[in-house]
């Protein structure tokens, strides 16, 4: 394995699938791989993506582990095609959904940088709130916002839960979805979780005029290894979709930066909050 490996995301989520694979069958690293004929250091290093699954490897955990044959295939077609994408061939024949991917990056992140410009943050959003936004829209999506919400809260119990930094405009406040009432107990809820100690929430007020990133809503990931690059992940309602190129991922922070610089402090953002929910 080279020094300067960098997992992609598709990479991330072969290794994910492999671990899923072991746990069904409740076998350790040692047994599952010694059933394959791999070192449990080796099984590990697939399981994270802190190394490229090759095909074979995952046609043989597929046999070994018992894996109905069409979902064992579908995996090692993913581990081809990362491959050829590593080796900067073709990019075609395999389809990676970024936005059913995107709650498991937000489960395994240290750092969310959320930019959103008109909702707020998905991460901050009360069941009630997610459901008034996606009512007239795609139910499919009103339930990977639901998985992205839940993956911030199950980190939250951790010992070292990930340091949130949401930026949005003064709109998102005065905005009222869902009617006064749900408005109000959304941005309450905001209030509360801004308090957290891993929690920074800043607002753009209307005064700020333009701003950095100003349209284009995003989120930025940082991670705990060395392989996994900072991933910006941005979505419209037609598609999700992951930036992995450090120089780009790199332009958003420093679009986040400025959307810090322009915004209000914490403890005037949380006044502001508070001004809008007492006029509701």
């Amino acid at each position: 394995m080279p020094k300067d490996f960098r997992a992609t995301t598709l990479e991330r989520a072969i290794g994910r699938q492999l671990a899923g694979w072991r746990g069904e069958r409740e076998l350790s690293l040692t047994e599952a791989g010694q059933r394959v004929g791999f070192s449990s250091a080796k099984l590990s290093m697939m399981e994270n993506a802190v190394q490229p699954s090759a095909p074979v490897d995952v046609m043989a955990l597929g046999y070994v582990y018992k894996v109905p044959t069409p979902e064992w295939q579908a995996v090692v077609l993913r581990a081809q095609h990362a491959e050829r994408v590593r080796a900067r061939a073709a990019h075609h024949g395999v389809r990676f959904d970024a936005a059913a991917d995107f709650a498991n990056l937000v489960f395994e992140a240290t750092v969310l940088k959320v930019f959103t410009t008109d909702l707020v943050p998905p991460v901050f959003q009360l069941p009630g709130y997610t459901a008034e936004v996606m009512r007239s829209d795609d139910p499919v999506r009103t339930a990977r916002l639901a998985m992205v919400r839940e993956a911030w809260s199950a980190r939250l119990k951790d010992r070292d839960p990930p340091a949130v930094h949401a930026v949005f405009p003064e709109a998102v406040l005065r905005h009222v979805i869902g009617g006064p009432r749900a408005m109000k107990a959304q941005l309450l809820h905001l209030m509360e979780v801004s308090e957290h100690e891993t929690v920074t929430v800043q607002v753009v007020p209307r005064s700020a005029g333009a701003y950095p990133a100003m349209g284009s809503p995003f989120t930025l990931l940082g991670f705990p290894h060395r392989q996994h690059n900072d991933v910006a992940y941005l979505e419209t309602f037609v598609k999700g979709e992951y930036v992995e190129e450090p120089g780009l991922t790199e332009r958003c922070a420093q679009r986040f930066a400025g959307l810090q610089a322009a915004a209000l402090g914490a403890g005037e953002s949380l006044e502001l909050i508070a001004e809008a929910a007492a006029d509701l």
